[in-house]
């Protein structure tokens, strides 16, 4: 996840390092005739809460940020820039911070150019003139402190492609999301239900300041999404037409050429389509570059979707006499479910066992509520109720969501996880409300529905939690040690491991750096004891079997 964010920066870095210099999407310029320019003039009514005109931006109590925005593209974009500006800022020091922490040798970089130089020239080609106003309003309000890299605008533009950029980086590298829905005999009213975990980690202070936005566009349905500051892709949503919306991603052969940004592509769908038919037709007319299982939520088909996206292929999953729907990152459509790396992924990854546990719990709760929902994506222990270790990517909640999400479309309801994670409170959301009724946008205050809230997850309070806590700082400490070869201290190593027990990662780690010290008899007791515990990946697994083969050769 963490090298996923990584190339994500890397690659949107060098797009724009490349771009400032040769590429022609350096003069375009966003369509700005017929709209209404004016600069909006932005009334602090507190540290938390701004407005201008009719549009707010409030920090709730659960500390979510909630935005209001409304009227054309560019009136969109001026206003989300204006209320958010000193966010926004925050948000891209953050990103482009981390560059000079993990930008690799200079020979790595020229080779990362040659490469990503392809990947641009056509991006702005790719995106509506709608939306390229829209992120130029915002851009507006970007920080003036990475003009050096690339102006703002394109800056902005290009940042809408890193989550696709980062994938094609690490050859579709995955993001571990998790995402399922249920209607009919399945859930508890009859009504369609939905939830997902979105697992993108971008770093602490960037999950910080996530924003519940409400928008009500003069063109297409209100919609709301969870999004972050400088941000109009759609990740996660739903429409006032009952239409939600989720990403997971997919894997695919490396593509050459920048073209749909999922999440803009998402974002069209959002504000635009009513139905699935109409989804599917919005979906087919768009070119993307990296592939993605988009799961649809559909309140006037009564059921959901899963439509699958890759460069060169399309197709649909729609489960017949199973009122449930199940998506991890493998497809399921008959047009790619056979494919090579997709079944690569399935034998490999993390994917197939975070489904298993999906369908189990299923099983056990065969009536699916809200409150539920919230356990499932919620939940730590692997197939059988197994402890996995905090942290573990093959769990549900592998504890660095930047939020979990639940719909109910048809009721028009959502609820969004307060931090940390998805562990804090999951606030109530009604989209009738909300863009129906005037009174609430009016009063600028908190938009959710109290009573309907879910709690916080009793888990926060437990000593295992305060443990996890300690125990990523004190990972962090592990890789510096390694990365400069250095010896652990005995003592680190016993109050390390004792901090996750479960994790295999915590005798992996400690084996390694007996490796590096030629401690070859404590490596292969650290190493054994990481295979007693369940192993993220099969690579994963057999790196562990290697070096104790490789240990094996070197006692003799």
């Amino acid at each position: 996840m963490k090298k996923l964010f990584q190339y994500s920066i890397l690659s949107v870095f060098f797009l724009m390092v490349f771009s400032c210099g040769t590429s022609k999407s350096l003069h375009h310029k966003p369509q700005l005739e017929g709209y209404n320019n004016t600069i909006p003039v932005v009334k602090k009514q507190s540290n938390t809460l701004f407005s201008t005109g009719n549009n707010f931006f409030l920090k709730n109590k659960q500390n979510l940020w909630e935005l209001y925005v409304e009227g054309d593209a560019l009136e969109r974009g001026l206003a989300f820039g204006s209320l958010s500006d000193s966010l926004l800022k925050k948000q891209e020091t953050v990103f482009f911070s981390k560059i000079k922490d993990i930008v690799p040798s200079k020979f790595k970089q020229k080779l990362l150019r040659n490469f990503l130089k392809w990947y641009n020239r056509k991006l702005y080609l790719n995106v509506t003139e709608e939306y390229k106003t829209e992120i130029y309003g915002i851009s507006q309000y970007s920080s003036h402190d990475f003009d050096n890299i690339a102006p703002s605008y394109l800056r902005s533009l290009y940042l809408h492609g890193a989550h696709d950029i980062g994938h094609a980086l690490q050859d579709l590298a995955l993001v571990g999301c998790s995402s399922f829905a249920a209607w009919g005999n399945k859930s508890e009213d009859g009504s369609l239900i939905l939830g997902r975990n979105f697992d993108f980690y971008a770093g602490d202070d960037f999950a910080k300041d996530k924003i519940v936005a409400f928008v009500n566009p003069k063109q297409g349905y209100p919609f709301m999404m969870v999004t972050w500051a400088g941000m109009i892709g759609a990740c996660s949503g739903m429409n006032n037409e009952g239409l939600t919306i989720t990403i997971n991603a997919g894997k695919s052969k490396i593509p050459l050429i920048a073209k749909t940004p999922i999440s803009i592509l998402t974002r069209e769908i959002l504000q635009y389509a009513k139905n699935i038919d109409e989804v599917i037709a919005i979906a087919k007319k768009r070119q993307v570059f990296v592939s993605e299982s988009i799961m649809i939520g559909s309140a006037n088909d009564k059921k959901a979707i899963l439509i699958e996206v890759s460069p060169n292929n399309f197709g649909v999953f729609d489960v017949e006499n199973n009122n449930q729907l199940l998506c991890s990152n493998h497809f399921q459509s008959e047009n790619l479910k056979d494919n090579d790396r997709n079944v690569y992924q399935i034998t490999n990854s993390h994917s197939k066992y975070r489904y298993d546990r999906m369908v189990e719990l299923f099983d056990k709760n065969p009536k699916i509520n809200p409150k539920i929902a919230s356990e499932i994506l919620r939940n730590k222990e692997g197939l059988n109720n197994l402890p996995l270790g905090y942290g573990n990517e093959k769990a549900l909640n592998q504890l660095l969501a930047h939020h979990g999400i639940i719909f109910k479309p048809e009721q028009r309801l959502v609820w969004v996880s307060a931090n940390p994670y998805q562990l804090g409170e999951f606030v109530c959301y009604d989209l009738n409300k909300i863009f129906n009724e005037k009174n609430s946008k009016d009063e600028m205050v908190s938009l959710q529905q109290e009573n309907l809230n879910i709690p916080k997850d009793s888990f926060l309070e437990t000593s295992e939690y305060k443990n996890y806590e300690l125990f990523r700082i004190e990972d962090r400490k592990v890789d510096a040690f390694l990365e400069a070869k250095k010896e652990l201290p005995s003592d680190f190593v016993k109050q390390y491991q004792s901090l996750n027990p479960d994790y295999w990662v915590v005798y992996y780690k400690v084996g390694l750096s007996f490796y590096q010290k030629k401690q070859y008899q404590f490596a292969k007791e650290q190493f054994e004891k990481a295979l007693t515990k369940e192993i993220t990946t099969l690579p994963e697994k057999l790196e562990i079997e290697k070096y104790l083969k490789k240990i094996e050769r070197k006692l003799q």
